[in-house]
């Protein structure tokens, strides 16, 4: 990364990159690391965790030539961190069930934010000290939902019924049909935005109480989805139908199809097999 970075013989796109420029190529890398695990791929995976350790290296690299920190010094913040967060290993608590482990991890994190907040403070810094004040702001929308949400749970904000995040959800399809009614879509494009972030919100919120990762089981109805249009599309090619040639209904008819034989499929997997 030094090489591509030198500004003599390095590369022009390398050189022109900044930490602002490669987040979106971060991000992609980490859930490109999440996909190959799904597809239990561990070449695939052998190969997306280096390039996501590359990102790693290049955010170091742009911090060490503006003097901030280097790759030594990320790996040792982290080595100290995990170190301190695990005095059932590293130190004399010794014989901690999960449950109190996860409680100790939880302490330390809070005592480790509060002499950060407090350092900033004589050093004339001003910060905000809410709950929610750590939970970034670029994380994916329905991960940070999630975040949000369990941070609001630890001081009891929360729904004990998972059938009330039920009720919440209906409510806000019935505001989203209230939004529909005030007029043509392009002049209640706001209420609808705000109702449709009000309901992702709100299946977020179903998806934590239910122990379920939303991104997960997004991006497993994505891939749902693609097979299934997939089997649409060859299907449409085997009977000689040009793209955009076949009606809604035929389509639906197909979907169906490929449903149904994933279903079949399925249910004749041994029970091992089936996620």
């Amino acid at each position: 990364m030094a090489a591509l970075r030198s500004p003599e013989t390095g590369c022009s796109w390398d050189i022109a990159q900044t930490f602002e420029t490669i987040i979106p190529y971060t991000i992609e890398e980490a859930y490109e690391v999440a996909d190959a695990i799904e597809r239990r791929d561990m070449q695939d995976l052998r190969d997306e965790l280096g390039d996501l350790l590359l990102q790693v290296v290049f955010h170091a690299r742009i911090a060490e030539e503006k003097g901030d920190f280097d790759f030594d010094g990320v790996v040792e913040a982290i080595t100290q961190k995990m170190i301190r967060r695990h005095p059932h290993v590293f130190g004399d608590a010794k014989g901690l069930s999960a449950d109190e482990v996860q409680a100790i991890w939880a302490r330390i994190k809070s005592e480790e934010k509060s002499a950060k907040r407090a350092a900033s403070q004589a050093a004339g810094e001003t910060s905000h000290s809410g709950i929610l004040e750590d939970v970034p702001l670029a994380l994916p929308g329905l991960t940070r939902a999630i975040k949000l949400q369990t941070k609001a749970s630890s001081v009891g904000f929360d729904w004990n019924d998972i059938r009330l995040v039920l009720d919440k959800i209906r409510e806000e399809t019935a505001e989203i049909e209230a939004a529909l009614d005030l007029g043509e879509l392009d002049a209640v494009q706001d209420a609808l935005e705000d109702e449709i972030g009000d309901l992702l919100f709100a299946v977020a919120n179903l998806a934590r109480h239910a122990q379920i990762d939303p991104e997960s089981a997004i991006r497993r109805s994505n891939a749902k989805f693609e097979r299934r249009f997939g089997f649409i599309e060859q299907s449409l090619v085997r009977q000689g139908v040009p793209a955009g040639g076949a009606t809604l209904d035929d389509m639906d008819a197909l979907w169906n199809e490929a449903k149904a034989e994933e279903n079949l499929r399925q249910a004749v997997r041994p029970p091992a097999q089936v996620k």
